[in-house]
């Protein structure tokens, strides 16, 4: 097991003493029949049966069926008491994890593995971690057991059984680093897929709009071929894993076999004892090294990659974001080589852009749909995290501005607004708790919600995600909301699509009348007539300009500008 992993395992099980007494104490029970087992039966063989007294050899197997059933009561208790000692240790994981994902959401930095650790990899951790206790106490008790009869019965059984058993773990402790390369391997690959293919159902739009679906593909294909490589090359190491425990405990039985005839005939060895030597490698020795082949080169190599990955960013680490983050001076939103693609190999649906837009500049985005513009509204925003490029603020990186500085001064509103379960004042006042009445008075004038207020008997009327609110009523809150807010770079997704034109002329004015900039992926042609400057997106080579310069210079914007006004009922 890997260093970090292995302390912290091995901490939290010295937390669990009782637990561990009650394995060790039914594990010594367990061990019973593999120290006495071969020590009986050559007692059974030379003083009862070969001597004819059958009286006296069955006795000497009654006793053995004594230690038997003592090792089989103990043999069942040992699960019970792994589960009391391992149940807590999994029951510590589980908030570890969660925390380590928020950390990393909240520092841009989101695990698209997160929820395998918290299902699959999570019981693996348990399971392998009973089965490495498990394996570990059997041949230790059974090992020592053995060893220790075979001494007992006779020393040159133990020069003979011994140093194949010991070959072959030494050979497996040599094997353990590239099992555990290779484990590792399959988790970084069984994540990489979960990456792609959540990355890809994501942006399943903009890759059917783009024309990228035989890429897409390819990437997915790449992924699980990736995997089902790392899962041959874990499946081949297990095999060899066996193979070793198979020869090392075949390998002492064959040469107990061949010295059996020259040892009983130089009167070094009885027949009984000879039999009893075999008893011991047959139903201890072996059946223990099979165990610490398991326990060892499976469960343990299991347990360390996997419990490392789930302990690697969890709560217990430092967060890798910087305390505090840096202020901007300047609020002007500048965008240097944005590139954005969903997933590596993947058709980028945001190539290289260069934009400035100057603190109080309202900007229209427009573009066929699924060209991106969603995708650059959740850049600017912090949302998207670039491959490459940057977004900036006053000249500072948007990822190290001060997380909550960027809370109270970065907003996006997408197209399907959220209502929470509470009041009206409260839902408008969310991002802005100190409001004064006369504030909420200022956001329902300004963004027309005077008529919905009246409805619903008030701010004291309570509201939630079945409130019976339409779409467009929805939206209206969740925009009076961002309107009262303190943030002075407001983008809205399309978030006046569910209002008519007037109501998402009034929208506009009102928050292009607050301090700050405007930022509007536009729904329609009125929205980038209203605009100082309009972005248009084509896939290829972005443009900008003013509505007039863009009918002039741009064809795309040009025919965008012809399909709104054919259909005066889209706008």
């Amino acid at each position: 097991m890997t260093g970090g992993a292995a302390r912290w395992f091995a901490a939290q099980l010295r937390t669990e003493r009782r637990g561990l007494a009650g394995v060790l104490a039914w594990s010594v029970a367990a061990a019973l029949p593999a120290l006495v087992s071969g020590r009986l039966i050559a007692l059974a063989v030379d003083q009862g049966f070969l001597r004819g007294r059958g009286t006296v050899g069955l006795a000497w197997l009654g006793a053995l069926a004594a230690a038997t059933a003592v090792g089989a009561l103990g043999a069942r208790q040992i699960p019970r008491a792994l589960g009391g000692a391992l149940e807590p240790v999994r029951d510590r994981i589980v908030p570890r994890i969660v925390d380590g994902a928020l950390r990393g959401a909240l520092a841009r930095r989101p695990d698209p593995g997160v929820v395998a650790k918290l299902t699959e990899q999570t019981e693996t951790v348990r399971d392998t971690g009973a089965g490495l206790l498990l394996g570990m106490q059997q041949v230790g008790m059974a090992v020592v057991a053995a060893a220790i009869g075979l001494l007992l019965l006779a020393p040159v059984t133990a020069l003979l059984v011994l140093p194949p058993v010991l070959a072959a773990l030494l050979l497996l402790s040599r094997l353990l680093p590239e099992l555990m390369a290779r484990h590792r391997a399959l988790l970084a690959a069984e994540d990489r897929v979960a990456a792609t293919v959540g990355g890809l159902t994501a942006a399943v739009r903009d890759v059917v709009a783009c024309g990228a679906g035989p890429r897409a593909g390819a990437e997915a294909a790449a992924v699980f071929a990736e995997q089902a490589a790392a899962e041959r090359a874990v499946a081949r190491a297990a095999a060899l894993r066996t193979e070793l425990g198979m020869v090392g405990g075949q390998l002492s039985l064959v040469v107990l076999l061949a010295a059996a005839p020259w040892l009983v005939a130089s009167g070094r060895l009885s027949p009984g004892e000879v039999l009893g030597a075999l008893t011991y490698v047959t139903t201890g020795l072996q059946p223990a090294l099979r165990a610490a082949v398991q326990s060892t080169g499976g469960s343990g190599v299991r347990l360390a990659v996997t419990l490392q990955r789930l302990l690697d960013g969890s709560a217990d680490e430092p967060d890798p974001a910087p305390a505090g983050g840096r202020v901007p001076g300047r609020l002007d939103l500048s965008v240097e080589g944005l590139t954005f693609a969903y997933g590596a190999g993947a058709e980028p649906v945001v190539r290289d852009l260069d934009l400035t837009v100057p603190h109080g500049t309202h900007l229209a985005v427009v573009g066929p749909s699924g060209i991106g513009k969603s995708t650059l509204a959740d850049l600017l925003t912090g949302v998207a995290v670039p491959q490459a490029g940057r977004v900036r603020v006053g000249g500072v990186p948007l990822a190290e501005t001060d997380p909550a500085w960027r809370r109270r001064s970065v907003a996006i509103i997408p197209q399907e607004a959220y209502v929470f379960s509470g009041t009206l004042a409260e839902n408008l006042a969310y991002l802005r708790p100190d409001a004064a009445e006369a504030e909420l008075d200022a956001a329902v004038a300004a963004l027309g919600l005077a008529p919905l207020r009246a409805r619903l008997g008030g701010y004291g009327a309570a509201l939630g995600p079945r409130s019976g609110l339409t779409p467009g009523e929805r939206q209206l809150v969740a925009l009076a909301r961002v309107w009262l807010s303190p943030a002075r770079i407001v983008v809205l997704d399309e978030a006046t699509c569910h209002l008519d034109p007037a109501a998402e002329a009034r929208v506009e004015h009102a928050f292009r009348d607050r301090p700050g900039t405007l930022v509007v992926i536009a729904h329609r042609l009125s929205s980038a007539r209203r605009a100082d400057r309009v972005l248009v997106m084509d896939g290829t080579r972005p443009r900008l300009g003013t509505h007039g310069e863009l009918l002039r210079d741009s064809p795309l914007y040009a025919d965008l500008v012809g399909a709104w006004t054919v259909h005066p009922a889209a706008r």
